[in-house]
């Protein structure tokens, strides 16, 4: 089976989606940490990436940087250019091949990983996005089929989510509370989950 450039721009339709009843979840959860911002930064990237026309793209890692483009645009904040990153990263390993393989997705997603990783200074085991990510490429190792990939996304953002919440934030405005994020959600990372399960066929 194949991820197609229609396969991707249905993907970024559903997110957008979901972003409707998810804006202020994310916001309230950021706001534990943060700006209380991460929801509504995240509504306007991925809603700037929905309104890309991907009809005439000639293959999947095209359609990726295109989708970074727009997502660059829309943002102006650091998790919002982390994910522009990523997404960009990716097309760039995936630019020419008129189709990906389920196969490839983890690989696309270590690509994005290590390209924010690299962006943005955070480690695996902070308690971020990254590690949502990480955990999310281990799990579509041997994946078969784009339903099966969606399910184990889906499963590993979740689990990942239930693991770093007994663990404090280690980078981030969300550091300087310490401890006192042991127990909480980081945003990013609930963002990851919730966003996951809303692609699941």
């Amino acid at each position: 089976m194949s991820i197609t450039v229609a396969s991707i721009a249905a993907a970024v339709t559903r997110a957008d989606k979901a972003m409707g009843g998810l804006e202020q979840i994310l916001n309230d959860a950021d706001a534990k940490l943060g700006d209380g911002d991460t929801g509504g930064m995240l509504a306007r990237v991925i809603g700037k990436m929905a309104e890309v026309d991907l009809s005439s793209t000639a293959d999947p890692g095209a359609a990726l940087s295109q989708l970074a483009k727009a997502a660059t645009v829309a943002t102006g904040s650091s998790l919002g250019t982390l994910f522009a990153t990523g997404l960009l990263a990716a097309g760039r390993e995936a630019k020419g091949r008129a189709t990906l393989d389920v196969g490839d997705l983890s690989s696309l997603f270590a690509t994005a990983r290590d390209a924010m990783i690299a962006r943005g200074g955070a480690s695996l085991g902070d308690k971020t996005v990254l590690d949502s990510l990480d955990a999310i490429a281990e799990a579509l190792k041997g994946t078969e089929t784009p339903e099966q990939a969606t399910r184990d996304a889906a499963k590993a953002a979740s689990e990942a989510l239930e693991t770093f919440r007994s663990q404090p934030n280690r980078i981030g405005r969300a550091r300087m509370f310490g401890d006192q994020t042991i127990g909480i959600d980081d945003p990013g990372m609930l963002a990851i989950k919730e966003l996951s399960a809303a692609l699941v066929a």
